[in-house]
């Protein structure tokens, strides 16, 4: 069964955006797992526009399913990392002003910069996984360079998916038919929807995690508001 493990980068943003507590970051982590989410997935960056380090040091405290840690494996990432020791790190090479996510590794020019990284990270017990882009050869890479598990990079897929899924959809199958010969686990991220989801989950065999988080935040924040208007009026009549 393919699990979901939440991102919630962007409810930091909000409190952000005001300063404050509101909302609480482990208030939000604890209730989704309780609302069914089978992980909490976090993005810190070094400008800590959203999560902050010290919201990845707090998480630990209520998370109780998988914890996963996203980012570029910079210094200052991998003392984080190795001092929580989550579930699950995953490998992004995203520059340090990067807006979002925009491409996977390398794997093959990357080969000796990941291998030691990887090596570490395992060595202390943290599953591994890499960001990589739909292509058979950068999924042998992800083989060659010791990870566990790669994360597909569904931004095509969303793309693509309106008009025409079957094209949008091919690589992804390819990517991951090799991956499951080559006995590495498959997560995938970035772009999924309520839209999209069912038909990439139904295609793509043995897809063990997606990581959602802008759609499924945005949906919950829509999806919310017709229960939410009511509350109010309900509140304000005399």
């Amino acid at each position: 069964m393919t699990a979901l493990s939440v991102n919630i980068n962007k409810v930091a943003t909000l409190r952000n955006a005001r300063g404050g507590n509101v909302p609480d970051l482990l208030k939000v982590a604890r209730d989704l797992q309780r609302y069914g989410a089978q992980g909490i997935t976090i993005h810190p960056r070094p400008d800590q526009r959203h999560i902050r380090y010290d919201d990845a040091r707090k998480l630990p405290e209520v998370v109780t399913t998988e914890y996963n840690i996203e980012g570029n494996p910079i210094p200052e990432f991998m003392e984080l990392v190795l001092s929580i020791k989550p579930t699950q790190v995953t490998l992004v090479p995203d520059s340090i002003d990067a807006l979002t996510s925009n491409a996977g590794w390398d794997t093959v020019k990357n080969k000796d910069h990941l291998k030691p990284i990887i090596k570490q990270f395992k060595g202390a017990g943290i599953r591994t996984s890499i960001f990589v882009n739909p292509d058979v050869q950068m999924v042998e890479g992800a083989k060659e360079v010791g990870t566990d598990r790669i994360e597909l990079y569904t931004e095509s897929y969303a793309n693509g998916y309106l008009n025409n899924p079957e094209q949008a959809i091919a690589p992804f199958v390819k990517a991951a038919e090799k991956a499951i010969e080559l006995d590495l686990g498959i997560n995938a991220g970035h772009d999924l929807s309520l839209e999209n989801i069912n038909y990439f989950s139904k295609h793509i065999p043995s897809l063990l995690e997606v990581s959602i988080g802008h759609a499924l935040i945005c949906e919950s924040l829509y999806l919310g508001f017709e229960n939410v208007i009511p509350m109010y009026l309900q509140r304000i009549k005399f």
